[in-house]
């Protein structure tokens, strides 16, 4: 597997992980969508957009000052793994939601970029695995890093407007083994992940030869 197709496999993998985990946004969609149609609920899956951008910027010009030093490395790459461990975990140990919501006052996507500003997720995510993935295939082949970027967010954001579609069309959809089955098959794949990451800050720690 070349780089550019490294990147795109696990840009889908965590975009797809990242978009149907429980969390405060995916919650608003859902509400959102109950409430208001399946529009109100794609402008809430667009929020990531644009919050998101800022912190990429910023991770991705503080972490090369981190990479010097192999320690510092090692940790956020051990950061890393739990991020993903505890995003592994939620997704394996979801079975399922009601099909009703609390109503919630009218939607917009304000309202999205309001949630997401004030999850850590992302920031957890992009001072961790994303920025670290994104450096380190940057290095080795910069288009792959944008592949990864683009197929990520493709992913995240498509996720969630297909759980809208679904839930504006089909609201039992939440109570559907497919969809729990999907998200704890996606669990086990973030968990490979997790391992990676660990078997790297052993690397850096320097207690295994990489």
């Amino acid at each position: 597997m070349n780089t550019v197709e490294a990147a795109f496999v696990s840009g889908a993998f965590l975009g797809l992980s990242a978009g149907w985990s429980p969390g405060p946004l995916l919650t608003l969609v859902i509400t959102e969508t109950l409430r208001s149609g399946i529009g109100a609920g794609f402008r809430v899956a667009v929020a990531p957009l644009i919050t998101d951008t800022p912190i990429i910027l910023v991770a991705l010009v503080l972490m090369p000052r981190l990479n010097t030093s192999l320690t510092v490395m090692g940790v956020i790459t051990l950061a890393g793994a739990a991020v993903i461990s505890w995003m592994a975990i939620e997704s394996m140990t979801f079975k399922g939601t009601a099909g009703e919501t609390t109503p919630a006052p009218p939607a917009s996507i304000w309202r999205g970029v309001v949630a997401n500003a004030l999850n850590p997720s992302p920031y957890l995510f992009w001072f961790t695995v994303g920025g670290a993935l994104v450096l380190r295939t940057a290095d080795q082949n910069r288009p792959a890093a944008a592949v990864f970027i683009l197929v990520f967010y493709s992913c995240l954001v498509g996720s969630k407007m297909m759980l809208a579609l679904a839930v504006g069309r089909y609201r039992r959809f939440l109570q559907s083994q497919v969809y729990v089955w999907t998200l704890r098959l996606l669990g086990g794949v973030l968990l490979m992940f997790a391992g990676r990451f660990v078997w790297q800050a052993a690397g850096f720690f320097g207690w295994i030869t990489r």
